[in-house]
């Protein structure tokens, strides 16, 4: 489409080429204590979005709602105002029996329901690519290894139905290579591919379907790793911009 964006009011000036998008917008609040020189762009239907500088760098920290097509008129309107390199931090429930809460996962791909993720309008009767850009997660991964914080790497389920996740779910997906679940990554990576831009997908888990514990994290239990993970996008963004890979 062109115009100006309807959900986020900013200009392109306000919107950084190296954006962070969280789903939760007290997570922007949270993330934004890493930013100096930081202004509000955006809270237009709710959708939060700051920019600042880490460092020498111009980074943006959006909102972007729960699921793929609240998800997708965020990323779509970020790419609209300039965005070129989005990672999406968010949490994700674990589907391997040795996750623990507050462990960090590092998409690799992405299942989701042919014709669900809203990614049927985009490619009626296709299945999207769905993988992130390889280069900008490798390096996400390096980085997590260079300051030796564990992580898991694998493809996520992208889920439609929050509540849908039952026991046959769990067991199915995991037997399958799945190694977590959560609600956006499958429309930020086709989106990725079909608009340009270099996308990645950083998770902390919030919660174990595997766990016979019941135990649901919240952004203000996972605070830290949160940060932790916040910053090393943000070293990694500002390693990419002065050409250190």
């Amino acid at each position: 489409m062109s115009g100006p964006p309807f959900h986020i009011l900013a200009k392109p000036e306000d919107i950084a080429k190296y954006v962070i998008a969280v789903g939760d917008p007290s997570r922007v609040e949270l993330l934004s204590t890493l930013l100096g020189d930081t202004r509000i762009v955006n809270t237009h239907r709710g959708l939060l979005t700051v920019t600042g500088k880490y460092r020498d760098v111009d980074v943006t920290l959006a909102t972007h709602g729960m699921g793929c097509p609240s998800a997708s008129i965020v990323f779509e309107e970020l790419g609209m105002l300039g965005a070129k390199y989005i990672t999406r931090l968010g949490t994700t429930g674990g589907m391997k029996r040795e996750m623990h809460i507050g462990d960090i996962v590092v998409a690799t791909g992405a299942v989701y329901t042919c014709g669900g993720c809203g990614l049927g309008q985009y490619m009626p009767g296709i299945c999207a690519p769905t993988s992130p850009d390889p280069e900008l997660t490798c390096l996400i991964m390096k980085k997590l290894r260079e300051i030796g914080v564990k992580y898991y790497a694998g493809p996520v389920y992208s889920s439609d139905a929050f509540y849908a996740e039952d026991p046959e779910f769990t067991a199915r997906w995991s037997t399958r290579g799945v190694v977590a679940v959560e609600m956006e990554a499958a429309a930020l990576f086709a989106l990725g591919w079909m608009r340009g831009w270099r996308t990645a997908t950083v998770l902390v888990v919030s919660d174990n379907l595997l766990s016979e514990k019941k135990e649901f994290a919240t952004t203000k239990d996972l605070k830290n790793q949160f940060l932790v993970a916040a910053k090393v996008i943000l070293d990694t963004y500002h390693d990419i911009e002065h050409g250190r890979k």
